[in-house]
């Protein structure tokens, strides 16, 4: 499913802007063990990309690459329109980049913190300390300003470092994974930052396990497994690969009861609830032939529901592995 990287020629003759991240055959070993098995991507700017995938998939190693905080082994790619093999400094420019754990110094406090990543992209000191206000006012650290970082929460500290990473003004994000370790009300405030920057025309990479996460903020999700993208679309697109999906009719009526079910094929039949399952993937136009079924018959159901599979289903039927309610790690 995963589009063509490189952009194509409008049809009058001019290209479009490129994509926020563009790879194709991305390709890292260490050792014996391939790690990155030929990987294509095609993000466009201003949108969420999520990289999902079990504890040691490469999610992490594709970041770096694409970070240039390591080399492919192969392949080749594009970042906010910078080679990233070329021009490794271009491609620094544009982006920022939050991990796992927080880069945040416990020892000084969360201004500080801010002025020092201000000295860091070279501003003045007047733009420097205008640049920090801002962004402690819009991550609502301004009580917290003045207190050592390590008397911040998780959800805290992991705020502090994205207002840290976004002083350099970057137009692509990636966090890899953003949210581990916080808890339910934090995870929820750091999908609004999430939205709120993609809103401002920001491309967010977002690595994570927490499936719930993926289908909430990503315009598309990729599936990686065993070194290669096992499924890439959006989510419903991904939940419809899946088997499973079916369309629930319940009557209050025995007798609209039995004609549906001899109206209709392939049934599942529950004589005491009074209602029929139907196998469905879902669409738009799955639906409307369980209807215009209906309608020929002159059958009118009381109540009809769609059931899809979740991304959880997704992600067990593509990588074999059960979703973790705490992500670990990742080594690689």
């Amino acid at each position: 499913m995963p589009s063509s990287v490189m952009p194509t020629s409008t049809q009058d003759g001019a290209r479009p802007s490129p994509a926020a991240v563009s790879a194709v055959g991305l390709r890292k070993s260490y050792g014996d063990r391939t790690v990155l098995d030929g990987i294509d991507l095609h993000i466009p700017a201003g949108s969420v990309f999520a990289l999902l995938g079990p504890n040691g998939a490469g999610k992490t190693t594709v970041v770096k690459i694409l970070s240039t905080l390591i080399t492919a082994d192969g392949g080749r790619a594009q970042v906010a329109g910078h080679d990233i093999t070329t021009a490794p400094d271009g491609v620094r420019a544009e982006i920022g980049v939050t991990g796992q754990f927080s880069a945040v110094d416990g020892l000084i406090t969360g201004e500080e913190n801010m002025l020092l990543m201000a000295d860091l992209h070279h501003l003045s000191r007047s733009e420097g300390r205008r640049t920090t206000a801002e962004l402690l006012e819009r991550f609502d650290l301004v009580e917290a300003a003045k207190k050592p970082a390590s008397t911040y929460s998780g959800g805290m500290k992991r705020r502090l470092d994205i207002a840290m990473t976004l002083v350099g003004d970057p137009r692509i994000i990636f966090l890899d994974e953003p949210t581990t370790g916080l808890d339910p009300r934090s995870r929820h405030n750091m999908w609004q930052i999430i939205r709120e920057l993609v809103s401002g025309g920001v491309t967010v990479f977002l690595t994570t396990q927490y499936l719930e996460e993926a289908d909430e903020l990503a315009d598309r999700i990729a599936v990686l497994n065993n070194g290669t993208i096992a499924a890439e679309g959006t989510a419903d697109e991904l939940k419809r690969l899946i088997p499973g999906g079916h369309v629930r009719l319940r009557f209050s009526d025995p007798a609209a009861y039995r004609t549906a079910a001899t109206a209709l094929h392939d049934t599942t039949r529950d004589d005491e609830a009074l209602s029929l399952q139907i196998p469905s993937d879902g669409s738009q136009h799955a639906l409307r032939t369980i209807l215009d079924r209906l309608d020929t018959a002159g059958i009118e159901a009381d109540e009809l529901t769609v059931h899809t599979p979740d991304l959880d289903d997704v992600f067990f039927a593509l990588t074999g592995s059960a979703v973790s309610n705490q992500p670990k790690e990742e080594v690689r």
